[in-house]
């Protein structure tokens, strides 16, 4: 089958490179119309439950997403609180709530935000905290004073010890972000402040990391594949020839991309790494195909019949090997998580179509290279006439002596390899799942020291949001007409009847939402009291003490043993240590009744009464932000929120916040009827790394057993199916081993990487397999010659994928983003894994058991010899 399609694609090659140069322009041409996605929310479906919640909350409680904007000061003495740098801080404020895209009225700075102070007790003013930056120390000094009298304000807007002012920027679209940041480091340079200015934020991280991956999808694959394109030079000697695989990956990875973009898939920061992946699987199977055809070729030969025999010799394997690398890729598909499938699905449709043109575009390509071309290269690379010599003279010797190796000590050497599994299971046993988008950068990148630099000076620049809601209080619609029903009977049997009255008065009082029906029906029973005679009015005085009372009690969170059970959680958190500060309505009723009170912090508390309450945020609506109230509690007063202010966004912590609100409720359970929910980006980023987790394993223990059963259909064999398996297994363990010993996180890169372990540990073994079989068939069953010639051209081809692959990702250590340097890492440490694996554990193997592949027949006379001894 094999040498028939190279001879089909030799003769037609015309047609395959037309083929090719078609399906590159055509798919090619929807690049230019990429579209960027890097916002974690849709690292979950979009009818995923805790997506849809969060979403719901960002409506209910008119939330935004935020840029953090710190100035620090260096005075020791005041810290922020000096002329110039509260001026500054006023006038970077108002160039920030210029700016296209920011929610103008939503900034939170101390330049726009209310002091709240008492005239006389009962009554209190709001007044601009910084409505003009103060112009001598002393008026700067009140301020401070003022400042330190507002809780929701300390360790937010200004940091606990008066170093640093924040500036907390809402803004309409968060793929807006970048540039609005990068505007707002633009206007604080031009104010020329004396302060140094930090900028962050989870939703600045994420779209700068999308402007700097498009950037590094443009840099990183390029040099890598340059790079790629040395060393095969090194390897072959010949530039035209080495040309072929380059051209092929390069086909690869612009048709893939393009029918990715072409079918309306945003590149998400998994799919920017499909070309990475793409890269070295392509120029594998290729690296196999000039391997075996350079060390094939002599000159006077048909280069044309040569790469006939090589397709023929390597079809199956090129074969088996491509299905087996699309099938792990092909497994991610079982994630739940969407960007995961859709970069599983068409790194698998890369994988195939590398393997068409491995078939079909290398021979084609060879066909109408010139024969002093090849022959020139033949000059080059063959440093001896032996037959099977050919290669780097240095390379033959190395691959030689690992044969050695692994056929001598053999026993020593699985002791050795079952003593390092053992350390990499419990390095496996020490990994943690944790990740961070802001960890995506490099420790030296701006957003990485603005992090550092701010999350030390404030409460916490993550934000998770916790929410309770009153599930308990059923229809209100029901409830009045339960409740109303008696008074009703009870008139008609005392001559008044009010049913008809009172069925008018509902259908004309319905609003949007039944606590507006319930106000405006209490309404209109006030006015029909001035309109019946005293014994109606007395019934329908009954009726309107019922709406009353309902209203009361459907206002659940101005009740105040309810705000109280949330100030004392909210305590319970800022005490675990990571919550550096929450906030609800709680401080907000706290703040207010102090001053409506005595002003003294003695009454820094909840009323004692629902009426107390009630006029605390009656009174803050009088404020110059009264809609800062509806960020806390809903306009129907059912359902609360806690803004946590987190100084660490990684998943583990999350998870600790969790675990903490777990404890005290489970110690304090919820007041009856109440129920809790959680919401924010940063709680989002815990869900689906959770649903990542789960859904990789399986998606990796699905594709394994996949492949194990394609081993022993392709070899025939349970053995040499189980074989095929150990180098797999074992890079597998030791690469994620390695991760743990040494503190690597678990995130989504390297959770994705062992699709990639699967492909390429198979790929190499499958060859070597395959190649040992048929050498042993040549050399008469004897297995130990047939292992000697494995040696040669076979080992040599596995040594040089190893090496391009390994040395041609180099360039991804050095980039900005913490995901490539990762893939970079792990690549290198697959390829040469595998590589050594293959190369010792297999033979090893097969020297210890040689009945068990071979046949009782199989050994050869201790004297008989073999290449390898002999080399010796």
């Amino acid at each position: 089958m094999g040498e028939t399609i190279a001879r089909f694609s030799i003769r037609r090659h015309r047609w395959v490179f037309g083929s090719v140069l078609a399906l590159v322009v055509a798919l090619g041409a929807w690049i230019p119309h990429i579209a960027i996605d890097t916002d974690p929310e849709n690292m979950l479906a979009a009818e995923q439950a805790d997506r849809v919640f969060d979403a719901s909350i960002d409506e209910r409680f008119d939330l935004y997403d935020t840029i953090v904007v710190g100035l620090v000061s260096e005075r020791a003495d005041v810290g922020i609180y000096h002329p110039e740098s509260l001026a500054g801080l006023h006038a970077l404020t108002r160039r920030i709530q210029a700016m296209e895209g920011v929610v103008a009225n939503e900034v939170m700075s101390l330049a726009t935000v209310d002091n709240v102070e008492q005239v006389v007790p009962g009554i209190i003013s709001f007044d601009w905290l910084m409505d003009s930056p103060p112009e001598t120390p002393e008026a700067a000094a009140e301020l401070r004073a003022a400042v330190e009298r507002l809780p929701m304000f300390l360790g937010s807007l200004v940091s606990e010890d008066g170093r640093a002012a924040g500036i907390f920027v809402p803004i309409e679209d968060k793929n807006d972000s970048h540039r609005i940041a990068t505007r707002i480091a633009t206007a604080a340079a031009e104010l020329g402040l004396a302060e140094a200015v930090h900028i962050t934020g989870q939703p600045v991280a994420q779209d700068t990391f999308g402007v700097q991956m498009f950037e590094q999808m443009a840099i990183s694959a390029p040099l890598a594949g340059l790079l790629i394109f040395a060393i095969m030079v090194y390897f072959f000697r010949s530039v035209p020839l080495v040309m072929a695989p380059m051209l092929l990956a390069m086909a690869t990875v612009i048709a893939t991309m393009g029918l990715l973009i072409g079918l309306g898939y945003t590149v998400h920061i998994m799919s920017s790494m499909i070309p990475i992946f793409l890269m070295p699987i392509a120029v594998v199977d290729s690296v196999h195909v000039m391997s075996n055809f350079s060390d094939r070729y002599r000159q006077g030969r048909d280069p044309r019949q040569v790469m006939a025999e090589v397709i023929q010799e390597l079809y199956k394997p090129i074969v088996f090997t491509s299905l087996t690398t699309s099938v792990g890729f092909a497994s991610l598909i079982l994630s739940p998580i969407p960007p995961v499938q859709v970069f599983g699905a068409f790194v698998a449709f890369g994988v195939l179509l590398a393997m068409v043109l491995s078939l079909t575009f290398l021979p084609a390509y060879v066909a109408v290279l010139p024969a002093r071309t090849i022959d020139r290269m033949v000059a080059r690379v063959h440093r001896h006439e032996r037959e099977g010599s050919g290669g780097d003279c240095r390379l033959c010797r190395f691959v030689a002596a690992v044969g050695r190796l692994a056929a001598r000590h053999g026993r020593a050497l699985l002791v050795l390899f079952l003593l390092l599994l053992g350390v990499a299971v419990y390095g496996i046993t020490q990994i943690q799942i944790n990740d961070n988008p802001t960890r995506w950068f490099k420790a030296s990148h701006d957003i990485r020291i603005a992090d550092r630099v701010l999350n030390a000076h404030f409460a916490g620049t993550y934000e998770a949001y916790l929410v309770l809601e009153d599930r308990a209080g059923g229809d209100l619609a029901s409830q009045l007409a339960a409740q109303a029903e008696p008074v009703l009977v009870e008139a008609r049997e005392a001559g008044v009847d009010l049913q008809d009255d009172w069925r008018r008065l509902l259908a004309e009082s319905r609003g949007d939402n039944a606590r507006a029906t319930l106000d405006n029906l209490m309404f209109a029973i006030d006015d029909r009291l001035f309109e019946v005679d005293a014994d109606e009015a007395r019934q329908w005085e009954r009726l309107l003490a019922v709406a009353e009372t309902l209203s009361s009690e459907a206002l659940t969170f101005q009740n105040p043993e309810i705000l109280r059970y949330l100030a004392d959680l909210q305590a319970h958190l800022e005490m675990g240590g990571y919550v550096g500060k929450a906030n609800s309505l709680a401080d907000l009723v706290r703040t207010v009744n102090r001053e409506l009170v005595s002003g003294e912090a003695a009454d820094f508390r909840i009323p004692d009464s629902a009426a107390g309450v009630a006029q605390a945020i009656l009174s803050y609506q009088s404020s110059h932000r009264p809609g800062d109230l509806w960020h806390f509690v809903a306009d129907d007063y059912r359902s609360a929120n806690v803004w946590l202010q987190l100084p660490s966004g990684d998943n583990q912590d999350m998870q600790r916040v969790l675990d903490a609100v777990d404890a005290h409720v489970a110690a304090n359970p919820l007041p009856e009827g109440l129920a809790l929910e959680w919401a924010g980006s940063t709680y989002i980023n815990l869900v689906w790394q959770g649903e990542m987790v789960e859904g990789m394993l399986l998606a990796l223990l699905s594709a394994f057993a996949v492949v194990f059963l394609m081993m022993i259909g392709l070899f025939r064999s349970f053995w040499y199916g189980l074989l095929a398996m150990l180098p797999l297994t074992f890079t597998v363990s030791f690469i994620y081993g390695v991760m743990g010993l040494f503190g690597k996180d678990y995130d989504m890169p390297v959770a994705v990487l062992s699709a990639l372990s699967l492909g390429l540990s198979v790929d190499f073994a499958i060859h070597f397999i395959q190649r040992l079989r048929e050498a042993v068939t040549e050399a008469g069953g004897d297995w130990r010659e047939g292992l000697s010639r494995v040696f040669e051209e076979p080992a040599r081809a596995i040594t040089r994928n190893a090496i391009v692959i390994a040395l041609g990702f180099t360039p991804l250590l050095v980039a900005p983003l913490v995901p490539y340097v990762t893939v970079g890492i792990f690549l290198a440490g697959i390829m040469a894994v595998s590589a050594v694996v293959t190369l010792l554990m297999l033979p090893a193997v097969v020297a210890t058991w040689p009945r068990r592949f071979f046949g009782k027949t199989a050994a050869v006379a201790p004297d008989a010899g073999s290449a390898i001894d002999k080399e010796a």
